[in-house]
C-alpha cells in the first residue's frame, strides 16, 4: 500500500498530531510537551533512548493528550516508513512534522573521517528528506506544517565542528527548497538555536558571558519558537529563525 493510498482524512480525528523525531529527551522533550500542551496529540521516535521516551509519552498523556513513542533510525528510508505509517495508524491523521533528531560531534577538520562525516549528515540532513518525503502525502491532506531543527552552527562557522555545520547549513537550503516545493498545501521553517543550557558549568558561564542577552538559551524557549511556526500564520514558510540570545551578531 502506498502512502497516498493509506491517507485517512484529517476530519476523523478531531485533534491535532504532530510527529517529533528524536522526542524522547532533552530538547526534543520539552518540544513533544509544549506542542501537547498546546492541544495537539504527539507521536515521537527514538533511537535508543526507549525509558526516556516511555516516560516522555506518560508525561503527554498526563496532559490529557493521547502520545506514542516508535523506534525509528532516521538514516533507514523502512524505519522512516514504519514509523510515519504508524503514526498515521495510530491517529489517522498528521499536522505537524519536527525534524529534531540530531547527532551533535566535535573534531579538528583535517582530523575527520569519512565516516564521521557521513554519519552526521545522514543523521542530520538526510534524515528531515526522508521523514518529510515520507510524511508529506499526509501533511498535504491536513495543510500541515514542517518544523526543522537547524543551528547556529549552521549559520556561523565553527572551526572544530565543520561537519555539523555543514550538515546543519545544508539542513537550512533544504528547509527554504522544501517550503517552495511543498507549498501551497505545507508551510516549511527552522529554528536554528544557539547555545542551549541544560546544567551549569564552566563552559554554561562562558557562552553566557558571550551572549548579549546576558543568559544562555533554554528548551522552553526552542519549544516557544517551534509553537510559533506550528500555530502562527501559515502564509509564513521558507524562514530560518535563529534562537540564541543574540549570540550570533
Amino acid at each position: 500500500m502506498s502512502s497516498e493510498d493509506s491517507i485517512i482524512e484529517p476530519g476523523k480525528h478531531a485533534r491535532k498530531t504532530a510527529l517529533v523525531t528524536g522526542g524522547a529527551k532533552r530538547v526534543g522533550r520539552e518540544l513533544a510537551l509544549a506542542l501537547a500542551r498546546s492541544g495537539m496529540d504527539v507521536a515521537i521516535t527514538f533511537r535508543e533512548s526507549a525509558a526516556e521516551a516511555s516516560d516522555t509519552v506518560y508525561a503527554v498523556e498526563f496532559l490529557g493528550l493521547q502520545s506514542v513513542a516508535l523506534e525509528m533510525d532516521v538514516r533507514s528510508e523502512g524505519s522512516v516508513r514504519r514509523a510515519v505509517a504508524a503514526t498515521v495508524s495510530q491517529f489517522g491523521r498528521l499536522d505537524l512534522l519536527v525534524n529534531n533528531a540530531a547527532v551533535f560531534e566535535s573534531a579538528a577538520l583535517d582530523q575527520i573521517s569519512i565516516e564521521q562525516w557521513d554519519r552526521v549528515f545522514e543523521t542530520n540532513t538526510r534524515g528531515p528528506f526522508l521523514v518529510a518525503r515520507e510524511a508529506l502525502p499526509h501533511l498535504k491532506a491536513a495543510h500541515g506544517r514542517i518544523v526543522n531543527l537547524g543551528s547556529l552552527g549552521g549559520l556561523r562557522p565553527w572551526a572544530t565542528h565543520a561537519h555539523y555545520c555543514s550538515s546543519k547549513a545544508a539542513l537550512h537550503m533544504l528547509t527554504q527548497t522544501m517550503a517552495k516545493a511543498f507549498a501551497p498545501e505545507v508551510s516549511v521553517n527552522c529554528v536554528a538555536p544557539g547555545y542551549v543550557e541544560f546544567e551549569p558549568d564552566a563552559e554554561a558561564e562562558r557562552f553566557a558571558r558571550k551572549t548579549p542577552m546576558g543568559r544562555n538559551g533554554t528548551a522552553a524557549a526552542v519549544a516557544e519558537a517551534v509553537l510559533f511556526f506550528a500555530h502562527g500564520p501559515h502564509f509564513v514558510t521558507g524562514q530560518i529563525l535563529a534562537v540564541d540570545g543574540g549570540l550570533g551578531l
